[in-house]
């Protein structure tokens, strides 16, 4: 899991719980620590889709300070399919939650919130669904090594079509291992 800190458990359950649908998993009631010093913590967890969490602290006798981040400091992604961007992204603007996009970063679509400490959360959805026995993964890393080897900077459509048709080519056997661009970071 991942643990942020949260000033108020209850309002980062009405944000992840009831906003976001990551339902309560658990709680901690945590009254000493490791080393035995007396403390009184709240630790929250949320469960995603795959099984993982996102977790946070409430600890009111331990002061943390809130600061504002900037968009590329600190944002949790969380994965999402077309229909559920498009009712998040409703929801968001009807809830009055600062909601920012639909924003189209090549490969995904995304879609930007702040949760109750300002921590920015982002739900992206893949523009393109990987071929039969390959993850998005396999597909992202086809096209970056594609994006390499042509000298190129961003992950472009064509980079994807071409991963995808590299890969299927390469499960149908008829691309061979040699003929795949080489990764530059495993030589």
């Amino acid at each position: 899991h991942n643990a942020y800190r949260c000033r108020d458990s209850e309002e980062t359950r009405r944000f992840y719980e009831d906003f976001l649908g990551l339902p309560l998993a658990g709680t901690l009631a945590i009254t000493e620590t490791k080393t035995g010093r007396k403390t009184e913590v709240l630790h929250t967890f949320y469960r995603m889709d795959d099984g993982s969490f996102l977790a946070f602290f409430e600890a009111p006798d331990a002061p943390f300070e809130f600061k504002a981040q900037h968009d590329f400091d600190l944002h949790i992604a969380l994965e999402v399919d077309a229909p559920a961007l498009q009712e998040m992204f409703a929801q968001g603007k009807a809830r009055g939650i600062e909601t920012r996009g639909i924003i189209d970063h090549g490969f995904i679509h995304s879609i930007y919130f702040r949760d109750p400490m300002g921590f920015l959360i982002e739900l992206a959805c893949y523009r393109f669904d990987p071929p039969f026995g390959f993850s998005h993964a396999d597909v992202l890393h086809e096209a970056h090594l594609i994006r390499v080897a042509r000298g190129e900077y961003n992950i472009a459509e064509i980079h994807l079509a071409d991963a995808i048709e590299r890969l299927i080519g390469r499960r149908q056997g008829s691309l061979s291992e040699d003929r795949a661009p080489k990764d530059p970071y495993r030589g």
